[in-house]
This record gives C-alpha cells, structure tokens and sequence, in this order.
C-alpha cells in the first residue's frame, strides 16, 4: 500500500482537513496515519467540529480511510493535543506518518 501523500502532508504541517465519514460532514486534525493488523489503513484524528454517528461531534475518532468519501486540506492549522497523544498508537502495526 502507498501512503496518501495528503494526509501526510496534512499531518507534518499540522493543518485541519474537512471530510466526509459516515454521511457526516466533519473538520478533523490529523495526527497518525497507518495501518492496523488486519490491512486497513486508518487515520488517529480530533474531531474539533462536524456530525458523528456516536453523537459525539468532538474527541477522538480512528477512521478507516478506506470509508472516507471525501477530502481536503483547509488552510486552518492548529497545536498538537499533546498531552492527550500517543505518537505510538497501538491500534497500528504500521505508521506512515505521525506528529511526533
């Protein structure tokens, strides 16, 4: 598997992305990008606005990529939760990117 270069760059420079996941259109800052031991990649992310099935329109969400509909970068950066991020996510095997 190649790794979206999008969401990479996305999560080196730190910047929101807005996409669509589960009918819902949603804003989310990117935090690790890889893939779990079953094959399916996924992205570690906080929602910070946006709809969800849970109800839950803020927190943090792992998404399969593969069901992302839709995305893109938006021109909003933002600070790293660090205090609540774990840059060794243990529902991946493999990580292509991460904020470190």
């Amino acid at each position: 598997m190649t790794p979206n270069p999008v969401l990479c760059d996305a999560i080196e420079r730190r910047i929101v992305i807005e996409l669509r996941y589960h009918a819902y259109s949603r804003l989310v800052e990117p935090y690790v990008y890889g893939v779990s031991r079953h094959g399916d990649e996924l992205l570690r992310c906080y929602q910070i606005a946006g709809g969800s099935v849970s109800g839950e329109r803020r927190g943090w969400k792992l998404l399969k990529v593969a069901e992302i509909v839709s995305f893109h970068q938006t021109e909003t950066s933002f600070e790293p939760r660090v205090r609540q991020y774990n840059p060794e996510d243990k529902a991946m095997r493999e990580i292509y990117c991460r904020i470190e």
